[in-house]
């Protein structure tokens, strides 16, 4: 799924929006930026942008995050590079704008439900909502803003207007493949054993845990666990949860509407402290 995502992504740039001078946001706008002006190989300034994001993800999320993360970027840097010298598939601005934001959209929802991504700002977006009442998709969107003014100036109003649209049709393209990017997920787990697995998700995600006891039918007596994470942190909570009990039943559903901060991500110093 990564690799068909990010062979769409690399397509969407190379043979629509690269060519016609459109912008994506994030740091493949600011990448995107730098290459028109440079003509340096778009993979290559992705990748060296994103690398401090690696090892921020494997601190926020997990390695098999970072893991996913830097393959993502590899392949990226590849495709780019494969579909850098083919004609543009149009020249026609509005048809680029189009079916770039399609395409790019639909390659980047496929890399996030692959539990990866190609762009270090959502990263940094989870973070400051953790911390702030700013939600990941307002800090997205505050930081595309100041991308797309910094584009009027360097390129045109017109090309900044051009980006603006594409980002718009790409993100709604992303909420349609991946459901949203703030979107949080409640998870479900019914185990024997609830204490390891509620330790290791409090130790690794800092995220608190609602433990209550459960009878199944045939099964008998149960334990019930449930939380509340982000997109991101679900593919470090399924190993947690598959490292702890193969034998585990998990259900995983979309929340429309958080109301408190009990899901807020708990203090690094919090967690060293109770473990101390």
């Amino acid at each position: 799924m990564i690799t068909l995502g990010i062979l769409i992504d690399a397509i969407a740039l190379e043979l629509f929006l690269i060519p016609n001078s459109v912008l994506d946001g994030g740091l493949t706008g600011i990448s995107l930026m730098i290459q028109y002006k440079t003509g340096w190989p778009l993979g290559l300034i992705v990748s060296v942008f994103n690398l401090p994001f690696i090892f921020l993800g494997m601190k926020q999320v997990g390695k098999r995050f970072a893991l996913a993360y830097t393959y993502a970027l590899a392949v990226f840097t590849l495709f780019t590079q494969l579909f850098h010298h083919v004609a543009p598939i149009t020249e026609n601005e509005l048809l680029s704008v189009a079916f770039g934001g399609f395409l790019l959209g639909a390659g980047v929802g496929l890399v996030l439900r692959g539990g990866a991504c190609i762009d270090g700002t959502e990263l940094v977006a989870l973070m400051i909502s953790r911390k702030s009442a700013a939600s990941t998709g307002v800090v997205i969107l505050v930081f595309n803003l100041i991308i797309f003014t910094v584009a009027s100036f360097l390129f045109g109003v017109d090309r900044a207007l051009l980006s603006l649209l594409t980002y718009y049709i790409a993100s709604r393209i992303i909420d349609k493949v991946e459901e949203g990017l703030d979107t949080a997920k409640q998870v479900i787990i019914i185990t024997d054993d609830a204490e390891p697995i509620a330790d290791a998700i409090y130790k690794r995600l800092g995220r608190t845990v609602t433990i209550s006891s459960a009878r199944g039918l045939v099964s008998g007596k149960k334990e019930m666990l449930y939380v509340v994470i982000t997109r991101l942190e679900l593919p470090e909570l399924r190993e947690i949860v598959e490292a702890s009990d193969e034998s585990a039943f998990i259900t995983i559903s979309d929340v429309n509407e958080i109301i408190g901060k009990h899901v807020r991500k708990v203090d690094e110093a919090v967690v060293e402290e109770l473990e101390a």
